[in-house]
């Protein structure tokens, strides 16, 4: 479980294919406070530590993750938004994300305000997932407020902190987003349809 606050923007090492498998090396100053078997969110893909050093560790990402994520696009020198797993007592500064991606989406505009940024994406609504205006979403596991929903879209607006500490600052009109939909919509929405 994590909150969607970025910690660090780590960077892609390397990258090894081994079956349907790939093993992601990643260089992040959290790497000497973890340790094996922890999870880790990668642009919002909770990923179990197999092997790490002082300055790097390595997860690996199985086939299932590679083909509903933005994980198997990545290329050596990527920066990635990193979180260490929620603690137990801690505040909670952004919202519940599970780090179970539910579909990819693709960004469509990225507008500069006097300050900030909207960034507007699109995404196959016939999942079945939905956004709700001032409702919670995860692009590439960033907590963010909702604004503009649309069935099949939406937009953030993202503060000049974030633009700095995330890969938000790389994302340009194409660029493909993990999207985790909000945990309570999801479970609302189910009940809903099965009525």
């Amino acid at each position: 479980m994590f909150t969607g606050i970025i910690e660090d923007l780590g960077i892609v090492k390397d990258l090894v294919k081994e079956n349907d498998n790939l093993h992601l090396t990643i260089q992040s100053v959290l790497a000497s406070e973890l340790k094996v078997d922890q999870s880790v969110s990668h642009n919002g893909v909770c990923l179990t530590v197999v092997a790490l050093t002082d300055a790097h560790y390595t997860v690996t990402a199985i086939k299932e993750t590679l083909e509903k994520t933005n994980i198997g696009a990545l290329k050596i020198g990527a920066t990635i938004n990193l979180e260490r797993g929620l603690k137990l007592g801690a505040r909670l500064d952004g919202h519940m994300v599970q780090g179970h991606v539910d579909q990819i989406g693709n960004c469509t505009a990225v507008e500069a305000e006097n300050g900030s940024w909207i960034y507007s994406f699109k995404y196959d609504a016939s999942i079945g997932n939905l956004t709700i205006e001032k409702g919670s979403i995860t692009v590439n596991g960033v907590s963010l407020t909702v604004v503009n929903s649309k069935e099949d879209g939406f937009s953030v607006a993202i503060i000049p902190y974030t633009y700095e500490h995330t890969n938000f600052n790389s994302f340009e009109v194409g660029t493909t987003v993990n999207l985790e939909f909000d945990v309570i919509g999801k479970y609302v929405a189910r009940l809903h349809a099965n009525r």
